[in-house]
């Protein structure tokens, strides 16, 4: 057996890449390829890119997916965007990996690492930790942010037994109510034939929603957004899920189905509707329908609102990890 260490390009990467995924514990949409490729040709900026790979006789077995912007080391992409980061490694391989990994990154220069989003099962924060202090560097890991899920059962009633009396009580309650109207239709977009449309409506119910989500969807941002959902909208990750009433769109979500996972991206929906609960209860269908889509866990992602433990979720811990010469 022979590791070696490198730096390569995307493209060369991708179809070794997504086959790794489903062997490493780190397996989320956020560590795709074409979620890393996408992000670095509409945000790279000035930034170097550090792809590095690490190969047994020829096989690839670990992806670092770096960038360093002056003297700090750092994932690709920002919490803006990214709620997840994490290495590539295959499961059970993790204690030969990042001692070698480490190596190769010591080597070269930089003052500072700055990790961000990794959660709490992360090998990193079992390895890194130990060995840049064995160099006589300072680490520090702080907690960052918590990312709010739910393991999913078999069917919506199990689910409804999963709530609290009172959350359950109040699901049902504003879904009757929703009902009521008589005339709600609730429905996927996923085609990227239809993406360009159904995202202007996604955008404009965002924005009307918060006043936060206005003044985070800047053109850039949009741009991303509309590059990332059509890569994603070919490779059959996205879902795009739109409320009716009266024939009218009142609620958005953007999520991504990927490993037996619904990611819930982002949401809108339109204030005038927010007496028949338009937003939680398209959320709550969303996940209803990821039941019955098999899959085995919904992922609120990053942010403790509200409504995420109204609808049964448990917090995973989110940290930051950083590493000085």
């Amino acid at each position: 057996m022979t590791l070696k260490v490198a730096q390569e390009g995307f493209c060369p990467l991708w179809a070794e890449w997504d086959a790794l995924l489903p062997q490493c514990t780190a397996h989320a949409v956020f560590q795709t390829p074409v979620w890393h490729r996408t992000w670095w040709e509409e945000m790279g900026g000035q930034a170097e890119l550090k792809l590095t790979t690490l190969r047994d006789d020829g096989a690839l077995v670990g992806v670092a997916p770096l960038m360093q912007v002056d003297g700090t080391m750092t994932f690709l992409g920002g919490t803006d965007l990214w709620d997840y980061h994490d290495f590539v490694m295959a499961t059970g391989r993790e204690g030969e990996l990042y001692p070698l990994l480490f190596q190769s990154l010591v080597e070269q220069s930089w003052k500072q690492m700055d990790l961000v989003s990794l959660q709490a099962s992360s090998a990193a924060l079992r390895y890194l930790p130990d060995l840049a202090k064995a160099r006589g560097y300072s680490t520090e890991l702080m907690p960052e942010d918590v990312s709010p899920g739910i393991a999913l059962p078999a069917s919506w009633d199990d689910y409804l037994m999963l709530l609290g009396g009172k959350d359950r009580h109040e699901l049902r309650r504003k879904l009757r109510r929703l009902e009521g109207e008589g005339s709600y239709r609730f429905y996927t977009v996923a085609a990227a034939s239809a993406l360009d449309g159904a995202l202007e409506d996604f955008f404009t119910l965002m924005k009307d929603s918060r006043q936060d989500k206005a003044v985070f969807m800047t053109a850039e941002r949009e741009r991303f957004f509309r590059h990332m959902g059509q890569e994603l909208a070919k490779a059959g990750i996205l879902r795009l899920f739109f409320m009716e009433v009266a024939g009218k769109r009142v609620a958005s979500a953007l999520c991504f189905d990927y490993g037996g996972t619904r990611f819930l991206y982002n949401s809108g929906y339109n204030p005038e509707y927010g007496s028949l609960s338009v937003g939680l209860l398209l959320k709550a269908l969303c996940l209803k329908q990821a039941i019955e889509d098999g899959n085995s866990y919904f992922d609120f992602l990053r942010g403790n609102e509200r409504y995420k433990y109204d609808l049964g979720a448990k917090d995973v811990q989110l940290y930051r990890l950083t590493i000085q010469r």
